[in-house]
């Protein structure tokens, strides 16, 4: 019997997927083929290639201070990401620039979207990490990857929870992970905050954001001559942040219906945030406790006591 794993988008919540794998290795259950959209197609990439205990090791030593110097600003629009660090990170801790994944000892996949069509693409073979690049660059922060003559954006704007592309691959039993069960809405601040002339740039905002490296929110602005109170309006992140969500949620709900995985885990993550990555600790453990909490159904599925 062939055991999937499909891991599914959901930005930095991803790091929880690293505390699913483990768990499940624990309880003997290693899968066969491995699946992943977005984050997911990034910790299945490490795993795959033996990387997964460095990665943890690296993302849980991760900081505000550390996670600002990935972003950059430029006029461009291209994103917000430093490509070269990105590329240096995923190098070291998810596969060398010359793996194949044709290559693994396992099967892999990881799921795009063809920008100009909104088709969704398998990549399953060719450069791990030219299909890693493909399936997390998710609009607004990465710009588009070239792949094969075809522009190609993050997967989870079409199949957040590969659970298809899983059993395509040949998968007998299939288990998902879906990290955007409960987080709709959750992550707006509704308190009230003062609203300052001098920053209305967006653009200025963010660069201050980098030059301090204190603060963890792009707020939006208004043109006024004196501060005031005002409703917390979505900023920039939020807006997208939300937006995403929204998707993901509703799309994912329409996958899992017409294709529901063998056993559904749903890690609680809702107060983590869209960019909160340096919270590795936090998603990690609540993927072991995910796991945990449907132990018996898993045991039960693979017939194990």
């Amino acid at each position: 019997m062939k055991i999937g794993l499909a891991l599914g988008s959901g930005s930095s919540r991803g790091w929880s997927h690293i505390g699913i794998i483990k768990a499940l290795i624990d309880m003997g259950i290693e899968p066969d083929v491995v699946c992943g959209t977005s984050i997911g197609a990034l910790v299945g990439a490490s795993y795959v290639s033996n990387n997964l205990d460095k990665l943890e090791v690296w993302v849980c030593s991760l900081t505000k201070f550390k996670l600002v110097k990935y972003f950059e600003i430029k006029a461009s629009l291209n994103g917000f990401i430093d490509k070269k660090k990105l590329q240096e990170f995923l190098n070291e801790y998810v596969s060398e620039n010359s793996s194949l994944i044709e290559d693994l000892p396992k099967k892999y996949a990881s799921v795009a979207t063809e920008i100009a069509t909104g088709r969704e693409v398998w990549i399953t073979n060719g450069s791990i990490l030219d299909a890693v690049w493909a399936s997390i660059s998710l609009p607004g922060l990465f710009p588009a990857i070239n792949k094969d003559d075809q522009w190609l954006v993050d997967g989870g704007l079409v199949n957040p929870v590969p659970v298809s592309v899983c059993r395509a691959l040949g998968a007998d039993v299939v288990i998902a992970v879906n990290l955007n069960s409960d987080i709709v809405g959750k992550h707006f601040n509704k308190t009230k905050r003062p609203v300052k002339n001098k920053e209305a740039d967006v653009f200025s905002k963010i660069s201050g954001f980098v030059k301090k490296y204190s603060d963890w929110e792009f707020r939006s602005t208004v043109d006024e001559d004196k501060d005031e109170e005002v409703d917390n309006a979505p900023n920039l992140i939020d807006a997208i942040a939300n937006s995403i969500n929204i998707a993901q949620d509703r799309i994912t709900r329409s996958r899992i219906a017409g294709d529901p995985p063998d056993i559904l885990l749903t890690p609680k993550l809702s107060h983590i945030g869209l960019l909160d990555f340096h919270r590795a600790k936090e998603a990690i453990a609540e993927g072991r406790q995910c796991v945990e909490r449907v132990k018996e159904e898993i045991n039960y599925l693979f017939k194990k006591t």
